[in-house]
């Protein structure tokens, strides 16, 4: 049944952002775009012709391709609704850190093949934060590790299941806050970033993809609610850990809580604006220092 899991994000990943979307219509007073307005994107996107500028060179063509694989590799390697990873091993959390960084990675290498300054200025901001968050992302692993005296993340999540939280270990409290700001920054989302922004000053992830077009843009928005699946995955696997000895039932669950934390996100992006740039760090280091703070917690 470890199967289960990865088709059901295959399938589901960009119902993700229709969720986000209508929440924040209705936040709004409108009706907003259909639930399923981003599968309608992805089929239109495919069926067009990709566009490339002569400057750039198979950096550029690889990019998108390169970031979708490497969420692919990682989505199998998450543990969803008490199933395992389908590949799951000892140490197999950094491999998802290294897979998470390459995505980023093929992206950024993507823009800077344009030669464009703009472009430029948001690979370089992007570059900035995703270094800030790494340190968030794996102190908050490291706590879980310690916590739970496993070293491979299926195994790690496995050991949450069946206790209550009322009994669980601040730490997990901590890392939990760290984790949902990780999962802010990586996904680009308000108060971090603003996917519908198109201002100048204040885009870093959409100005990095203004350049692709067809297949390739569609392979980006895909590779991207793949992403958001598999960190929500992380966040909902402590959170709401496999309680029940029905795996239907506990995947319903983790389904669930994956759509309620996007309906979060939604709500996030409603009530609060936009970060200056400047703040952005602190937010992360407050991130790291949470994170570094369950890691102390659990060595005592």
């Amino acid at each position: 049944m470890n199967w289960l899991p990865p088709l059901l994000a295959l399938l589901l990943a960009p119902l993700l952002l229709g969720v986000i979307n209508r929440t924040k219509a209705i936040f709004a007073g409108r009706t907003g775009q259909p639930l399923l307005q981003s599968y309608f994107d992805l089929a239109r996107l495919l069926r067009k012709g990709a566009v490339y500028s002569s400057t750039t060179s198979w950096v550029f063509r690889a990019g998108p391709i390169l970031g979708l694989a490497a969420m692919f590799t990682a989505l199998q390697l998450v543990p969803f609704g008490g199933q395992a990873g389908l590949l799951h091993f000892s140490g197999d959390l950094v491999l998802l850190c290294g897979l998470l960084a390459l995505g980023r990675f093929a992206t950024v290498a993507a823009a800077l093949d344009t030669g464009s300054s703009f472009e430029g200025m948001g690979a370089s901001r992007e570059a900035f934060f995703g270094a800030m968050a790494e340190p968030a992302l794996y102190l908050s692993l490291a706590a879980l590790v310690r916590h739970t005296g496993s070293y491979g993340l299926s195994s790690s999540l496995a050991a949450l299941a069946g206790r209550n939280w009322v009994d669980v270990d601040p730490s997990l409290v901590l890392v939990t806050v760290a984790l949902l700001a990780v999962f802010l920054v990586e996904n680009c989302r308000i108060p971090v970033d603003d996917p519908n922004t198109h201002l100048e000053l204040t885009m870093i992830h959409e100005v990095m993809v203004l350049d692709h077009s067809g297949p390739d843009f569609a392979f980006i928005l895909y590779g991207a609610a793949l992403k958001m699946w598999i960190l929500a995955a992380l966040l909902v696997g402590i959170v709401l850990p496999a309680l029940s000895s029905n795996p239907w039932l506990n995947l319903a669950f983790a389904v669930l809580g994956v759509f309620g934390l996007a309906l979060l996100v939604g709500v996030i992006e409603s009530v609060m604006a936009r970060l200056r740039l400047v703040v952005v760090p602190q937010l992360l280091v407050v991130a790291s220092a949470l994170a570094a703070t369950a890691l102390l917690l659990g060595v005592r």
